[in-house]
């Protein structure tokens, strides 16, 4: 299921099913979770809705730059009998004392400050992957967390979903055998050319420069804003970043790696050469750990990706092969060395248990209950980073994990951002 399709779907879903606010009145205040979003266009708002499915959530605030965008959620939720305090102004939101925890559903670059301010206003954090569009934005936000003892829990929630774990749990047992390969791979034949435009004047009711935050300062471009901001440099790391992390996350917990030894990677733009986007329409990243590689591949306009998915994940054992998406998983054997596994479907919502187990964990302040903790989401991030560097660079990467950089001078300028427009990377 692509992007879309899954936002659809899964607002379609919580709509129905979320209950009505008769109910939150026969709750204690005290067992009531007060809730805000920052950047509602997207997921933000549809991870809302997965926490609206749970009865002690209470949404008291929503803040977006496009107050188009906020007055047509806030309008959603009065359908539901929710009044919610507007905002444009993050900042002014975590100053309100009674928001217990914040959604943070904005672009990735503006990911980092936006959570470690929330934390250092003591809001636990639901924060969107990944994590941060730099390798020290992810550092900056674990110490946040740590520092300021917040729940923070990150948007993959695949980590949710039972069928994932299940297979995870056979990759664990070892009867795949040796797993020397991991393939990972993101085909979306849905994603068309992003065409060139000549606006350069921001639509009435959107603070641009809010939107650009500690990015480059640029001239409105409305391929740069809401869904396609994906695919330039300045806010995110393209199809690497926004499906890799989901994807990647569960090859590195399936061989439970964390840094690799060394990470190439080659593509470019081969399927839409001239369109408007920066960041790779075709890539291959292969990734050497120690005893293993991990190869991840995507491709736009595609559908047909390895073994007839779109999405997954293939552990390549000396007995056998896993297969894993968000459908389900099997096992293709090696002829005469282990029994075949049938397809097993998914058969739960992964967003409806993400955010009940956020809010679990708000109550009981058991961090290790996280199914997606901060150290987590920034491990998957940083894979992912590394990826996109190994491929800006041109160069085969090494990893000192020891130092925390690379060996390379050009591949360490871009662990750490330029911060622009007087924003100033969280110390």
């Amino acid at each position: 299921m692509h992007r879309r399709n899954f936002l659809q779907n899964t607002s379609a879903f919580l709509a129905g099913s979320a209950l009505f606010p008769s109910a939150l009145r026969a709750m204690a205040p005290s067992d009531r979770v007060n809730v805000a979003v920052i950047g509602v266009n997207g997921m933000g708002f549809s991870d809302l809705n997965g926490l609206l499915n749970h009865p002690e959530t209470n949404c008291v605030a929503l803040c977006d730059v496009d107050e188009n965008v906020l007055n047509k959620r806030a309008a959603e939720l009065a359908k539901k009998n929710i009044k919610v305090q507007l905002y444009s102004d993050y900042r002014k939101l975590l100053e309100n004392k009674d928001i217990d925890a914040v959604v943070i559903g904005t672009p990735d670059h503006w990911h980092c400050l936006q959570m470690t301010d929330a934390c250092s206003a003591g809001k636990d954090v639901y924060v969107e992957k990944p994590i941060g569009n730099s390798i020290a934005e992810c550092r900056a936000m674990m110490e946040a967390q740590q520092r300021h003892n917040r729940v923070v829990q990150v948007g993959q929630w695949q980590r949710s979903m039972q069928h994932f774990n299940d297979a995870i749990a056979f990759v664990h047992s070892g009867k795949l055998g040796n797993v020397r390969l991991v393939k990972v791979w993101a085909y979306m034949g849905w994603m068309k050319p992003v065409e060139k435009q000549n606006i350069t004047t921001p639509p009435a009711g959107v603070n641009y420069d809010a939107w650009l935050g500690p990015a480059t300062k640029r001239p409105f471009d409305p391929n740069r804003f809401h869904f396609n901001f994906r695919w330039y440099w300045d806010y995110a790391g393209g199809l690497m970043t926004d499906w890799g992390v989901h994807l990647i996350d569960y090859a590195l917990y399936g061989m439970k790696a964390s840094n690799p030894v060394s990470v190439v990677a080659s593509g470019g733009k081969f399927a839409y050469p001239d369109d408007a986007a920066e960041t790779p329409d075709t890539l291959t990243a292969i990734y050497q750990f120690e005893g293993f590689n991990m190869q991840w591949e995507h491709a736009t306009g595609i559908d047909g990706g390895p073994y007839g998915r779109t999405h997954g994940i293939a552990f390549i054992g000396n007995n056998g092969t896993l297969v894993l998406d968000r459908g389900g998983w099997e096992v293709i054997p090696e002829k005469g060395k282990m029994e075949a596994i049938p397809y097993t479907k998914a058969s739960d919502n992964g967003l409806v248990k993400h955010t009940r187990n956020f809010l679990d964990v708000i109550k009981s302040r058991n961090m290790a209950d996280l199914k997606c903790d901060i150290k987590t989401g920034a491990n998957v991030a940083i894979n992912a980073q590394m990826g996109n560097i190994a491929f800006r660079t041109g160069e085969k990467v090494y990893w000192n994990a020891g130092e925390g950089k690379f060996t390379s001078k050009d591949a360490n300028k871009y662990i750490t951002p330029e911060y622009h427009n007087n924003y100033k990377l969280p110390k």
